[in-house]
């Protein structure tokens, strides 16, 4: 809270702590050796037949990865009129997908997108409607599309009850459906229709006493944001149209990694549409999951959703390490590559900055 509010960070702060980045390895990796320990044979790799073909969707499920990677880049740059340039809009990205991999999705990675922004000269405000913006075009995905796709797959392909975790599916999703719905348009409102209720609320929550410390900044912040919803919300229906078109994109290209995956290993008798909206519920289980990134609730989650997909038990739970590497894993190591420059060129810059200015003074 502290961080978003007044957005300054010690120049000896770490960003994060090696047991954050290696935490969710161990539990996603301990869940996948439990699971290859207890069912796995090595005779599954007799039974795949991996070609030339195979090696194919492997690469093609890296270049939906890349293919997300770039709607997000795009809809940063989009959503800050260019101002990022494409190797920010990059960093952007991957720090985001770094936060998101080592806390769970309640604690929210998404919102240290806002002090990564501040860091690339995007001021508070702004970065604060730019986050929202962002999470609302990712729930709007997630209200459309679900439903569409859904009226072409009967309810028993996609909730099946072969196992207890399976079995809560339907009850989580349809609960978070409506949660999601409810705060989408809770967003669409601050954003796009009433943002000075957002700062009266704001403003009226830190008169408390326990957060009044706080009022000048949130009073500043609460400006900027009541003007960068302004400005934003001016753009045209041609800018919103492309911003949701890169939401599209991003999504479908995630979700698209498991089929691409599939089909490395099974490439017959599966039925693509079913895997796809598979992908769109278990995300919903996966935002619930008290793990860093969902790590070891996803993998036994996947390999207990998609079971019937393979005849046997060990081909699925290799195909579930397969995934987790190229979407999860990657992340955690791209983070690991990045973070240490961007941190000394971002923070050395805004340091240099704060002392210009106070020697201008």
């Amino acid at each position: 809270m502290e961080e978003i509010i007044n957005p300054t960070i010690k120049k000896d702060a770490k960003p994060f702590k090696i047991y954050q980045v290696v935490i969710p390895v161990l539990l996603g990796l301990f869940v996948i050796g439990w699971l290859f320990l207890d069912e796995f044979n090595p005779d599954v790799f007799s039974t795949f037949n991996f070609t030339i073909v195979s090696v194919l969707f492997i690469l093609l499920a890296f270049l939906l990865m890349l293919m997300r990677d770039f709607g997000m880049m795009w809809r940063f740059r989009l959503l800050t009129d260019k101002d990022l340039s494409w190797k920010q809009a990059f960093h952007i990205n991957v720090l985001s997908e770094f936060t998101s991999a080592v806390t769970p999705a309640a604690v929210g990675g998404s919102s240290l997108v806002v002090i990564f922004l501040i860091k690339e000269g995007i001021n508070a405000g702004r970065s604060t409607t730019i986050m929202f913006v962002n999470l609302f075009l990712d729930e709007l995905f997630f209200l459309i599309v679900c439903p569409i796709v859904f009226l072409f797959i009967p309810l028993p392909e996609l909730f099946n009850s072969s196992s207890v975790i399976v079995s809560t599916f339907a009850v989580v999703f349809t609960s978070l459906y409506i949660t999601r719905l409810v705060w989408a348009s809770i967003m669409f409102i601050g954003i796009f229709k009433r943002p000075n209720w957002i700062r009266h609320m704001l403003l009226t929550l830190f008169k408390l006493p326990v957060l009044r410390r706080w009022y000048s900044n949130v009073d500043l912040l609460t400006n900027n944001l009541v003007q960068a919803s302004r400005d934003i919300g001016s753009h045209s229906y041609w800018f919103w149209i492309k911003a949701f078109g890169m939401t599209l994109l991003t999504w479908s290209a995630r979700f698209l990694v498991v089929n691409a995956v599939f089909m490395a290993f099974n490439p017959v008798n599966i039925n693509h549409l079913v895997v796809f909206a598979r992908q769109m519920i278990l995300w919903v289980f996966m935002v619930v999951s008290p793990t860093p990134g969902g790590s070891g609730v996803t993998e036994y989650a996947f390999r207990e959703y998609y079971g019937d997909v393979f005849s046997s038990p060990s081909a699925i739970i290799f195909v579930t390490l397969v995934w987790r590497m190229i979407s999860y894993y990657l992340y955690l190591l791209l983070g690991l590559l990045i973070i240490p420059n961007w941190i000394k060129k971002s923070f050395t810059r805004n340091n240099n900055e704060t002392t210009d200015v106070s020697q201008n003074k």
